[in-house]
């Protein structure tokens, strides 16, 4: 049986491309924000700043707080039998720690990606997602993942990358992470 690795941080943070320098190492990425995405999609709504989190909020609200992580689950175990490692990006909140940490532990960790609030933002607002905003939307879209436990999860990290630089440097520090880890649990 493989790991799953959840990867979590703030907005802009830098955990998509974490997961894209991962996935360009053969590991299976799913994603916890391509989930919400997909389902603001489904229900034919246009793409705002604030859209995003609404749609996250309401199906919390409708069905609990771990529900990406329950809908997400299986596919994972699946991937799992077949590879090594499995990245889940994006995990956001305590309930959805609670439901992969249950389900596969010992073969279960989660890496924080950091950076201060200033970069993150600057970040927000080159990168042109549509749930990205002016500050104060950022600042809103802060509460509201803390307000999930994502402070928590960070501080409860497994692994912990700052990623307060360059791409580059970024893509250095998460091949080493990924070569070390490989390492440790082979």
């Amino acid at each position: 049986m493989g790991h799953a690795v959840a990867v979590c941080g703030m907005p802009g943070s830098g955990k998509g491309e974490f997961a894209n320098i991962i996935a360009a190492n053969g590991i299976p990425v799913r994603s916890m924000g391509d989930m919400i995405r997909a389902e603001v999609k489904a229900r034919g709504i246009e793409g705002s700043p604030t859209i995003y989190g609404e749609v996250a909020a309401e199906l919390r609200a409708e069905f609990g707080e771990d529900i990406l992580a329950v809908r997400l689950a299986d596919e994972v175990s699946e991937l799992m039998k077949t590879h090594p490692i499995v990245l889940i990006e994006g995990m956001r909140g305590t309930a959805e720690y609670e439901i992969f940490n249950s389900r596969w532990m010992p073969n279960f960790s989660s890496i924080a990606i950091t950076a201060n609030p200033e970069v993150r933002f600057q970040r927000t607002q080159k990168r042109g997602r549509s749930e990205d905003g002016d500050r104060g939307q950022f600042e809103i879209r802060e509460a509201r993942e803390a307000g999930w436990g994502l402070y928590s999860l960070i501080d409860a990290a497994n692994f912990t990358i700052v990623n307060e630089s360059t791409l580059e440097d970024l893509v250095k520090a998460a091949n080493q992470w990924l070569q070390e880890f490989t390492e440790n649990n082979s």
